[in-house]
């Protein structure tokens, strides 16, 4: 489904994730990913949620930083999507977490169903990204450090 995502978000390319690396983000010996599945009555998958631990500083605990969630085109609208997201909010309420997060793109119409649920837009700050090239040439200036 993460590569049915990757269509939805008009990026099929991009996507390199492979069965084995996803079964060891989330299953290897110590994962720092996890997920939910949404199934119908006859287990079939409609939809899913992967999500990591992030850490506020300011409150001094964590939350959960939900970085897909998707479901399929045939089963919007049928309460999936709010079920995992529900689920998460379990999760964050039962551990003392302050906050659920996720970004998405300006063009999603899931805009008006996360509105619906109270969530809202952060104000003020805008998500920042660095790769490729980027990444590696700032990694060079590093500082040797003893480990």
């Amino acid at each position: 489904m993460v590569h049915e995502l990757a269509e939805f978000e008009r990026e099929p390319e991009s996507c390199h994730l492979t069965d084995d690396q996803l079964t060891a983000a989330l299953f290897g010996d110590r994962p720092a990913l996890y997920g939910h599945v949404a199934v119908g009555e006859d287990d079939t998958p409609h939809g899913f949620a992967l999500w990591f631990l992030n850490f506020s500083t300011w409150e001094g605990v964590h939350g959960i930083y939900l970085e897909d969630l998707y479901v399929r085109p045939g089963h919007r609208g049928t309460g999936a999507g709010a079920a995992l997201l529900a689920e998460l909010a379990r999760i964050c309420v039962e551990r003392g977490y302050r906050r659920l997060e996720w970004v998405m793109l300006d063009w999603n119409p899931a805009a008006d169903f996360y509105a619906a649920i109270g969530a809202s837009v952060t104000e003020n700050w805008l998500p920042y990204r660095l790769t490729g090239p980027a990444l590696e040439r700032l990694a060079q200036r590093a500082p040797a450090v003893r480990r």
